[in-house]
């Protein structure tokens, strides 16, 4: 393992598709736009393109060749095809679990055992395809503001990545889980006829400051991320950041029993269960100190 292979591995983690087939394997990242501006008014699309030169210095001296590129107005797509014998390919594939989607990978318990820097380029990986900073993720006060990493129906995922943020020293600022209690909390689009509204991704919130040890590849990202900081900065102290959850006082709004709590598509352990705060459903599936 090395820090390249990490990155590479975290950017599959966070939005890779993988399609194997008797005698090679194909992986496609997805690195989605989001917004065709950034807050500042900047072309997305043009700033993922020129970030794409530093992400293939990093991939293509470990596929062993260059590395297309596609890109529409939604996003930009790299992939590579690799006989299933190659070293790299099986390592890849041992690491994610095999999984075939993002939605679907798991990650490796040897991916704990990687060195700081190994972790935190595969956290950038993942970052980099699945992680945003606006201001309208600002947490209350304008200046409060936050990096969303967004984590599609992969329940496993997103604990490891908290899990994998504790060890780097990153508290989680909070967890908004595709959840009824939380997605749906007082029925209203229930009541609506609209039961399955609470299936969203996954979101982990991190105060902009605290990502800065791990930061982002892509430019215009990492940009607002330094700017942002430096907001947060100026009106808050890392004291106030820097803060689990569990060494924090916890606030609970007592939630009505939502009737999608037993719905099948939740994990069979939190499945028919009810949670009025979002750190007993991530204590529950073991994000916890």
């Amino acid at each position: 393992m090395n820090t390249q292979m990490a990155y590479l591995l975290g950017m599959i983690l966070g939005n890779g598709t993988i399609s194997r087939g008797p005698e090679t394997t194909t992986i496609v990242i997805d690195i989605p736009h989001k917004n065709l501006k950034d807050d500042l008014g900047r072309d997305v699309k043009v700033y993922v393109r020129s970030s794409i030169v530093d992400i293939r210095n990093i991939i293509e001296p470990l596929i062993g060749h260059a590395m297309p590129v596609a890109q529409d107005e939604r996003s930009t797509r790299i992939r590579f095809t690799k006989p299933n014998s190659e070293y790299v390919m099986r390592e890849i594939l041992r690491f994610i679990g095999n999984g075939v989607h993002h939605s679907t990978m798991t990650m490796d318990p040897e991916i704990f055992r990687f060195t700081k820097d190994e972790k935190k380029e595969l956290m950038r990986g993942i970052a980099d395809v699945t992680a945003y900073i606006r201001k309208s993720n600002a947490y209350i006060n304008w200046y409060a503001h936050r990096v969303y990493i967004e984590v599609p129906n992969n329940w496993n995922m997103v604990i490891d990545i908290s899990n994998l943020l504790k060890e780097l020293d990153v508290p989680v600022q909070t967890i908004d889980f595709g959840h009824p209690n939380f997605r749906d909390s007082q029925l209203k689009k229930y009541q609506e006829g609209k039961p399955n509204y609470w299936k969203k991704e996954h979101q982990i919130k991190i105060f902009a400051n605290e990502f800065l040890p791990i930061g982002f590849n892509i430019v215009h990202k990492q940009q607002a991320l330094k700017k942002f900081s430096d907001e947060l900065l100026n009106n808050m102290t890392p004291q106030q950041t820097h803060k689990f959850y569990w060494e924090k006082r916890i606030r609970k709004t007592e939630k009505p029993i939502h009737p999608m709590e037993s719905d099948q598509s939740l994990p069979a352990p939190i499945r028919g269960k009810h949670y009025d705060s979002w750190t007993e459903l991530a204590r529950e599936l073991g994000y916890h100190e």
